[in-house]
């Protein structure tokens, strides 16, 4: 699944990186526990969260991760926009709870895989 898919299915605005949505998602992961994220294992992936600093893209970086996606319509700070700019990782804003965006993103998984 590229980042321009779950741009549709979150029916999310890009903030930065309109250059970078046809990168492909490996894998997806929610949360507001850095530290989770930092043990998460995995490569490639799109990072859910209601935090809004700037630690979260660079943890996102550091993880391996390829985007953010902040929910409930929470802006992220300018430091952090900046950040991703500079960075390369696109960041979109979902008026979607962190709940909901996940639930729509397997949805829209498990519809891919019946076809």
């Amino acid at each position: 699944m590229k980042i321009k898919e779950i741009v549709n299915i979150l029916d999310a605005e890009v903030l930065t990186g309109e250059d970078l949505l046809e990168q492909d998602i490996e894998a997806f992961a929610a949360s507001d526990l850095l530290s989770d994220v930092l043990a998460l294992g995995k490569d490639n992936f799109l990072l859910l969260t209601g935090l809004t600093s700037q630690q979260v893209v660079r943890t996102a970086e550091i993880a391996g991760g390829i985007g953010v996606v902040f929910v409930r319509g929470k802006a992220p700070e300018q430091e952090a926009i900046g950040l991703a700019r500079s960075h390369h990782i696109p960041l979109l804003m979902t008026s979607k709870t962190m709940f909901e965006a996940c639930r729509a993103i397997t949805e829209a998984i498990i519809s891919e895989e019946k076809k």
